[in-house]
């Protein structure tokens, strides 16, 4: 990482930065290390650029949808100003920061991406103007394009002001600008807040947090429906991390020399190569593993005759992301007991999927899943039946643990913000993704269960979209029963 010049962070809140004029030239840091900047380079780096101002761009592929989307919240919250912000970079180490991923709000209504961000609906007599208030190129003339930690020699060019207006079809204003704007402002606000301080430090005494729950619930409750281009996305999403699983496969032999990072890297390339990034936390879980539901940290053995629990998603560069589990033997071939709870497993998704249709409750998926695997574990002997009285008491949750399944889009875990009786306790719709996912798991140290069972964790998880006339399975390309599991897995090592 370069360091002969570290640039200064500015130390000020945004809008109120060292590089808002001309007029007010970037300082350089003056210790033992750094040197100050002469008035002679500083007068060169002024000059000799060429004009690099992007012209005739297109609009994003996503342009038509997101100003759909500013419509219906438009019409959802007349006379009342809307803010919904990017959120900042935030701090890894130091001086080094986490890459950093818009709120899902803010992509959501625009397609842009950038750090620091905010979209404004202002409210006029027919509906709303919007505004998108970014950053524009850093400032050639006061120095910041090379002195500041976030010039573009430093970490890239941005897009300008009037780039971005063609790219994303709404009005552009610097946002350095936004925060005296806001505090000037009078009448209803709303914000969505938790993304940046400073906007919401702008809006103090004109919000309530009450109003702006409001607000974060129906945005959230908007993307429940997903409309043909998020299907889409969701599409590729899935796509490539089907790829991803492949990649897995043909690399085991190399995880069981190293660990279940080898695992963890080999999809994160893929995710990287195609996509923005993975979507979550990659689950690598081999062996007893497979028991801790979010197992993450990935530094563990990878051993022949062992199960893998691969939970993993590729987000698209749009950030809609998969989320598809499969549970591999190591070796190729499940023994007989891994087979037999593999099955069950199998059994249970069969019946949760087939209740995901439109008109149905959300909750059947999971109401049909936890019934199959009531029922094995009556059948095995490791509860009490009948299976009403299992279901009723809910005994089966000490191997079942988790729900069915949830909302899938730009968060792995959509919508989350959406009331109960609109989420769980609402309806399947066409347009809705979900993934079906159910488990077993049969934690080492369970000594209700017979020694073989202990140790061993499975689930198996995909992403279904519902239909008009059901549903179809967006990740139906990775093979589920355990017969196809193995001979795909022989095909890939062969």
């Amino acid at each position: 990482m370069a360091d002969e010049l570290t640039p200064e962070t500015p130390d000020t809140a945004l809008g109120e930065t060292a590089a808002a004029t001309d007029e007010q030239p970037i300082k350089q840091r003056k210790n033992g290390l750094y040197p100050s900047v002469s008035d002679e380079l500083a007068e060169n780096m002024k000059t000799g650029w060429a004009d690099t101002e992007l012209r005739d761009l297109k609009p994003i592929e996503q342009v038509e949808h997101t100003a759909r989307r500013r419509a219906a919240l438009s019409a959802r919250f007349p006379g009342e100003r809307l803010v919904i912000p990017a959120g900042n970079l935030k701090t890894r180490s130091n001086d080094t920061d986490y890459p950093f991923r818009s709120a899902v709000e803010y992509t959501y209504l625009t397609g842009n991406q950038t750090e620091d961000g905010v979209l404004v609906l202002e409210p006029t007599a027919d509906g709303h103007q919007a505004t998108l208030y970014l950053l524009p190129r850093s400032n050639r003339a006061n120095g910041e394009f090379w002195l500041s930690a976030q010039g573009e020699l430093w970490v890239g060019r941005r897009h300008s002001l009037a780039e971005a207006e063609q790219l994303y079809g709404i009005p552009t204003a610097d946002v350095r600008e936004l925060p005296h704007k806001l505090r000037e402002a009078t009448g209803p606000v709303r914000v969505v807040r938790g993304h940046d301080a400073g906007i919401e430090a702008a809006l103090t005494d004109k919000v309530t947090a009450e109003r702006d729950e409001e607000l974060r619930v129906f945005l959230s409750e908007m993307r429940l429906v997903k409309d043909e281009f998020e299907i889409g996305e969701l599409q590729k999403a899935v796509d490539s991390t089907v790829r991803g699983f492949e990649d897995v496969v043909k690399v085991l032999d190399k995880a069981e020399a190293t660990s279940e990072r080898y695992i963890e890297g080999t999809f994160f390339l893929r995710a990287r190569v195609e996509g923005n990034d993975v979507g979550y936390g990659s689950i690598c879980a081999a062996g007893p593993h497979a028991c801790t539901l979010h197992w993450v940290r990935n530094d563990g053995p990878v051993r022949s005759g062992d199960l893998l629990l691969l939970d993993a998603g590729v987000e698209t560069h749009t950030l809609y992301t998969a989320d598809v589990t499969r549970t591999l033997p190591v070796n190729g071939k499940y023994n007989e007991i891994q087979k037999k709870i593999y099955d069950a497993v199998y059994e249970a998704q069969e019946a949760g999927i087939a209740a995901v249709r439109p008109g149905a409750k959300y909750r059947d998926f999971h109401d049909a899943a936890q019934r199959v695997l009531a029922g094995k574990l009556v059948e095995w002997g490791l509860v009490e039946g009948p299976v009403e009285r299992v279901l009723e008491l809910g005994l089966q949750r000490r191997w079942t643990l988790h729900g069915t399944g949830h909302m899938l889009g730009m968060d792995v875990h959509d919508c989350a913000a959406a009331r109960t009786e609109t989420y769980v306790d609402g309806t399947l719709e066409p347009g809705m993704v979900l993934t079906v996912e159910p488990g077993l798991y049969f934690q080492p140290d369970d000594l209700t269960v017979p020694e073989e069972y202990r140790g061993i964790g499975v689930r198996i998880e995909d992403d279904i979209l519902v239909t008009e006339d059901g549903n179809r399975n967006l990740s139906a390309a990775l093979p589920r029963r355990s017969d196809e599991v193995e001979a795909w897995m022989a095909s890939l090592r062969s």
